[in-house]
């Protein structure tokens, strides 16, 4: 067992935040051989029970969560910051001949180690991410993450139409691949399968029917595509699909909406898709930064609860425009804030900050397991450093409540805050 002395923060329910300002975090083997916390709260209070455990103090530090990404593209680091006029001349034009070069193994593997790193280096410490559609893509990415004890979701994306060639893969073998991954991944360490159509224009009916069927068969395995993100998207899946009430609806005929099913975006939905969503246990994965760099729209938090569907937050990275965690809390926040074409609103800061932990996880089927420091969640946090800027030092100096200290952390947080990522106490420093 091992204890560390620090301020900590965590969840004791939806959006709930618990601040102890001189906190006490236990971490030690449970009866599976799991890293995961054994006890949590006031130094003063747990200190007497674990005097003889090694503490390691932190003065001046914050202990929190490690975050959770629910959707990000690991072929896409190259893509960030690639111009383009919308969704489909950037998939097009920059996103489609980069993931082309994924066909080797090399730049697969060379890829992985620089993607895990970079996670890791922002304080993620749970992602569900895109492959490309080479399995050779799949087996780089696990491999790296298997090496760093990351939890991560990921599989071979499908994509067997209106796609060019070095993409486009071939109906029945992606299938047939996808199942062998799933047989060869999942559930192996802290691995998971995630069943990856790309979009509905990406994939043929007999595709989408394989993918639901595979769902079905492994229900245990995540779902991860992208729905309503753009205009131009959706009017061509109704070109495709017209008698489909929705976007949506099409995902729905193939059997792909269930609990661990995880699709980006849910921009242009209404409030039967909303409606849907919570009576499947479909979750949104909320992309602000991609969403404000390609103009696609914005994510209607209202709505959302309103209605009541899981969500978190997610980078999306390469539309999305950061790993940081810290700017996609940032961009969240304005896009809340945007009031002309939804109804507006002000996220408080422990909202947004319980989007990208424990809310991301509990929307990801694992509640309990990873985004929280509470007993028996997997020992997976960050430790952060408020003066590790100055200005950021000075206005965390200011800070006269949890809400303030937060908020500022979000707004003029970066990579630099991250001091150490640590999972299952094996330490990452964020500046190595």
């Amino acid at each position: 067992m091992k204890a560390y002395r620090a301020a900590l923060l965590y969840f004791t329910g939806t959006a709930q935040a618990v601040y102890e300002a001189d906190g006490l975090l236990v971490t030690g083997s449970d009866a599976e051989g799991r890293q995961v916390v054994q006890a949590v709260g006031s130094h003063s209070a747990l200190a007497p029970r674990f005097a003889d455990v090694p503490t390691e103090h932190l003065p001046g530090r914050l202990i929190a969560p490690g975050f959770v990404d629910m959707h990000i593209h690991y072929p896409q680091l190259d893509v960030i910051g690639s111009p383009a006029d919308g969704l489909l001349p950037w998939l097009e034009n920059y996103t489609f001949p980069e993931e082309k070069r994924f066909a080797a193994q090399d730049h697969c593997a060379q890829a992985a180690t620089f993607f895990i790193a970079e996670l890791l280096r922002n304080g993620v410490t749970t992602a569900l991410a895109f492959a490309t559609s080479h399995v050779e893509s799949v087996n780089a990415l696990f491999a790296e993450a298997q090496k760093n004890q990351l939890r991560l979701m990921t599989g071979k994306c499908l994509m067997d139409q209106n796609a060019p060639d070095g993409v486009r893969d071939e109906t029945e073998q992606s299938l047939i691949d996808t199942e062998a991954l799933i047989q060869r991944w999942h559930g192996v360490d802290r691995l998971g399968y995630a069943i990856t159509p790309r979009f509905v224009p990406s994939c043929s009916e007999a595709q989408l029917r394989g993918a639901g069927e595979l769902a079905a068969k492994y229900p245990d395995v995540w779902i991860q595509s992208h729905v309503a993100e753009n205009k131009d998207e959706i009017a061509w899946v109704q070109k495709l699909y017209p008698k489909a009430r929705s976007y949506f609806g099409v995902y729905e005929q193939f059997g792909l909406l269930r609990p661990r099913a995880v699709y980006a975006h849910c921009i242009h939905i209404d409030d039967e898709d909303r409606a849907l969503m919570r009576a499947t246990g479909t979750a949104a994965a909320v992309s602000p930064t991609s969403n404000l760099f390609l103009g696609s729209g914005f994510f209607d938090y209202e709505g959302a609860d309103r209605i009541g569907f899981p969500y978190g937050l997610a980078s999306d990275v390469g539309g999305g425009t950061s790993f940081s965690p810290f700017h996609t809390m940032l961009a969240a926040y304005y896009v809340g804030r945007e009031g002309q074409t939804k109804p507006g609103l002000s996220l408080k800061p422990q909202h947004l900050w319980w989007q990208h932990t424990a809310g991301a996880a509990r929307a990801l089927g694992l509640e309990g397991v990873v985004g929280n420091l509470q007993p028996g969640c997997e020992a997976d946090f960050v430790v952060l450093n408020p003066q590790a800027a100055p200005l950021l030092a000075r206005k965390t100096a200011l800070a006269s409540n949890l809400d303030e200290l937060l908020f500022a952390l979000i707004v003029l947080g970066d990579d630099r805050l991250i001091e150490r990522t640590v999972i299952a106490q094996a330490a990452h420093p964020a500046q190595a």
